[in-house]
């Protein structure tokens, strides 16, 4: 290689264009030079690119877990201190910087999504209620996007799993479901129109069964009756707008970041972020 080097460049003046014949070992050799200059960028020029894209997704991820670790400890918002906001709110800038101003994939964002963290004050009271009353239990918060067919808009489901534990199961003895429609607004805003409140998937527990239908009885027909229709209870509260053309209750939400397992949001005007991270399939 080195001769060939040499002679290479032993060779008369001439445009990179044209070819040089030259003879290192007594054999005709046709060297372009621009097509062998070409392919070693070529070459390097696609390394070092994948080489970003790996490094980037790493970077990524490490910022991602550094955005959970932050939240970690702050009972998904409810004991947040001045200065814990201050780190997740750095966290989460960095991770939303990732992929600013990407269209929002609809299939990525079809599914069920667990919450991690909030700052929103209609969530955190209820995880407040819970701290301060006895009889009252905040389990899961999930929400739940109903768009994979669709790229205009869909349906959102925010799901509270709750409980009063001397009359139902531990944290998930029913199921708080608000409905509403959404529409896509801009790349990453959409408009929340709620629809309905729900109760439902009531789960009483051990000691409440066997006080309506005890073990050591025979169960009559009134009795299964009632803890079939307790099982199947569903309370529905629409929610309409107040006079005809209006829209209903709703808002705006930014959806600042989307990948395959977290996903984060801002409730334009001031009403608190959110980070999520994907979740199994939640049946209501």
């Amino acid at each position: 290689m080195d001769r060939i080097a040499s002679a290479t460049f032993s060779c008369p003046a001439i445009s990179l264009s044209r070819v040089c014949r030259i003879s290192p070992f007594g054999l005709n050799i046709k060297t372009n030079h621009r097509k062998r200059f070409s392919c070693r960028v070529a070459v390097a020029s696609g390394e070092t690119s994948a080489r970003v894209v790996v490094d980037n997704e790493l970077d990524l991820e490490h910022k991602k877990h550094d955005l959970l670790r932050a939240v970690q400890d702050t009972q998904r918002g409810l004991t947040a201190t001045s200065d814990q906001r201050s780190i997740i709110e750095e966290a989460l800038v960095t991770v939303e910087g990732f992929n600013g101003g990407e269209e929002i994939d609809p299939v990525k964002l079809d599914g069920t999504w667990r919450l991690q963290y909030t700052s929103a004050p209609d969530v955190v009271v209820l995880f407040e209620a819970a701290s301060r009353l006895p009889f009252f239990q905040v389990g899961q918060v999930f929400q739940k996007f109903e768009c994979r067919d669709r790229s205009d808009g869909g349906i959102i489901r925010n799901v509270v799993q709750w409980s009063l534990p001397s009359l139902l199961e531990e944290q998930e003895g029913a199921t708080l479901v608000v409905t509403a429609k959404f529409d896509k607004v801009s790349s990453r805003n959409i408009y929340l129109q709620f629809e309905e409140i729900s109760v439902r998937n009531i789960n009483i527990n051990e000691q409440l069964q066997a006080l309506i239908a005890p073990a050591i009885l025979p169960r009559s027909f009134l009795s299964l009756q009632l803890l079939q229709f307790i099982r199947t209870f569903k309370a529905q509260i629409p929610v309409n707008a107040t006079s005809p053309g209006r829209r209903s209750v709703g808002g705006l939400y930014y959806l600042s970041y989307l990948d395959n397992n977290m996903l984060l949001g801002r409730s334009v005007g001031g009403g608190g972020v959110f980070v999520f991270t994907k979740s199994q399939p939640l049946e209501l």
